[in-house]
């Protein structure tokens, strides 16, 4: 018997990752747009309040770890979809609370059912995707996202600019449309048995300490670039709203058609190539920002920094490889949460060096990335479970 169009969808592993990216991507790309406008126009918000909010949001980033004392309890799937309803319900009701206390807690709603789902999401990339493929797949979902969050985006404008609608009303359309998909999905899709059965403890194995480093050193570079780059495009050469936008729709459009390249990049020769080209790109641009006078030079950088970030798929790949089966949801998670780590303290005790000199910030950064690409000799040139860094004797 011959599977309908929807059948197909519904029994596909790679269609449900699709799905979970698309869903997540339409509300926090709606959540993050809105953010300032709102806290300011709406919930009169001052700087100290939006800092204790930005604050609010990372913890459930930090504390991703405790996925896995969830997933004692409930299937990997289900929570899947719990946490996408979370983050729907968490964007859709943002706006019928514009008061501090409000905005708190509709922020920890949306972030727990973020940063679960986007924990949940690489754990089960990894346990679903051909290792072959892996590389490939990831790039198409990526490049995918940043269509979605560019439609986002056009949407919003046509809503707010053209049908003046208000902005309680645009957040609960899109949590509104992730928090359907959740219901939508749980309902029509196939409940997938785990092929391998996931551990449940969280460790920090040794045989992993070159991924978790890495991660690290991945997530202090990120802040970097998210509080920073953006920032002294403003603050140096006095960039407006308009071209910040067109920035952001130009990283967009790029990564639409540059991602499934990089994927194939990656599945053709290696994660170790791969990496080492997007640290050494890394310290580059770091550094050009640090002594950057040129405007139309600082866009290219800004540009080429978010480009470089997409190779990232790489380092997924590489402990896809190098990890035990059982081993990718634990470790998914704790590492999601090692990522994070670096954006509890990094903007607060960067943001004191920015006073002393803005060049000094990025110096550090290109050295973080320095050490990324010294690092990235250790990843083999196969890697594979019992050989995962070059320290180790192949078996």
């Amino acid at each position: 018997m011959r599977k309908t169009f929807f059948t197909k969808i519904t029994t596909s592993k790679v269609a449900l990752l699709y799905v979970m990216s698309i869903s997540m991507v339409i509300s926090f790309s709606a959540w993050m747009s809105l953010l300032n406008n709102f806290t300011i126009e709406v919930a009169s918000f001052n700087g100290s309040q939006i800092g204790i909010l930005q604050s609010l949001r990372e913890i459930p980033g930090f504390l991703a770890f405790t996925v896995i004392l969830v997933l004692a309890f409930i299937a990997q799937q289900r929570l899947v979809y719990i946490s996408m309803l979370l983050l729907g319900l968490g964007t859709a009701v943002t706006g019928f609370f514009p008061s501090a206390f409000g905005l708190y807690m509709t922020t920890i709603i949306m972030s727990l059912g973020f940063h679960y789902l986007e924990t949940l999401n690489q754990s089960l990339s990894l346990q679903w995707l051909d290792k072959k493929k892996a590389p490939i797949i990831l790039g198409k979902i990526s490049a995918v996202k940043s269509f979605t969050g560019l439609s986002v985006f056009i949407l919003i404008y046509i809503l707010m600019n053209y049908l003046a609608l208000e902005y309680k009303y645009v957040y609960l359309i899109f949590g509104g449309i992730t928090a359907i998909l959740s219901i939508v999905c749980w309902i029509a899709f196939t409940h997938f048995k785990e092929t391998v059965i996931q551990e449940r403890k969280i460790r920090l194995k040794k045989e992993y300490w070159l991924f978790y480093t890495l991660t690290f050193l991945a997530g202090a570079r990120r802040q970097i670039f998210v509080v920073f780059a953006g920032f002294l495009l403003v603050e140096k050469f006095g960039v407006d709203v308009h071209n910040m936008v067109l920035l952001l729709f130009i990283n967009s459009v790029l990564n639409m058609y540059l991602a499934p390249k990089i994927g194939k990049f990656i599945s053709i020769f290696g994660e170790r190539i791969a990496l080492r080209y997007e640290y050494i790109g890394l310290v580059i641009v770091f550094i050009s920002y640090a002594f950057v006078d040129n405007l139309y030079i600082a866009f290219a950088l800004y540009v080429i920094d978010h480009l470089l970030f997409a190779m990232a798929i790489a380092l997924k790949t590489y402990f896809q490889k190098i990890a035990d089966p059982k081993d990718i949801a634990s470790a998914s998670a704790v590492s999601f949460t090692i990522n994070h780590i670096a954006a509890v303290f990094l903007p607060v005790l960067l943001g004191l060096v920015w006073l002393y000199s803005h060049s000094l910030v990025f110096i550090i950064g290109g050295l973080i990335a320095v050490i990324s690409v010294v690092l990235s000799f250790l990843i083999p040139r196969n890697p594979k479970r019992g050989f995962e860094t070059t320290l180790v004797k192949e078996v």
